[in-house]
């Protein structure tokens, strides 16, 4: 079993019922998915590029990448509809907490400047977005044998109801939310 999951199992869902007055156990809320997302506008033109981010990812989550196709033609960007312009993976079980496990601990205090990560990034669900400017703070990754430095989305689902609740479980998961100055 992954780290994560056990101090979920041990810890975190005994704060949890007791922050909030749960009666069900079911009514705790937990990590559903992660969905790691990374487009490669660049493919257009470039075939390899969508390649190199599809072995980046795979190597940052440990499974397999599924490409993106576009939905529609636009012809500002010069994109026409089906050409592959990214790549995405799904994350559940043991992977999922694993992967949250390194975002948090390992690569997160790796960010330049890092202050903390946005705590109003919640989509009013209980679902949460976070970008990631640089692939290269995952230590998976060789900085010597990447062609571009490409940034990723990290959308952490959880089947909390309400922000507070999602913020609240996220943050016994040691999730670094930067401080809100009092004004």
């Amino acid at each position: 079993m992954s780290r994560y999951k056990d101090i979920y199992n041990s810890e975190i869902r005994d704060a949890m019922k007791k922050k909030f007055g749960y009666k069900n156990v079911m009514e705790i809320p937990k990590l559903e998915k992660i969905v790691v997302n990374m487009g490669v506008g660049e493919a257009k033109d470039n075939a390899k590029l969508l390649d190199s981010a599809v072995t980046d990812l795979e190597k940052i989550t440990g499974q397999h990448v599924v490409t993106t196709k576009a939905k529609k033609a636009v012809a500002n960007f010069k994109i026409r509809e089906g050409m592959q312009i990214g790549c995405k993976v799904t994350l559940r079980g043991d992977k999922m907490y694993d992967f949250l496990d390194r975002l948090v601990n390992l690569a997160l205090p790796r960010v330049r400047d890092f202050r903390g990560v946005s705590a109003n990034s919640f989509d009013g669900r209980g679902n949460y977005a976070l970008g990631i400017k640089e692939q290269i703070i995952f230590p998976e990754i060789e900085y010597d044998k990447i062609d571009k430095i490409r940034g990723m989305d990290v959308i952490i689902v959880t089947t909390a109801k309400t922000d507070e609740e999602a913020r609240e479980l996220l943050r016994l998961f040691n999730m670094p939310f930067e401080k809100q100055e009092a004004v």
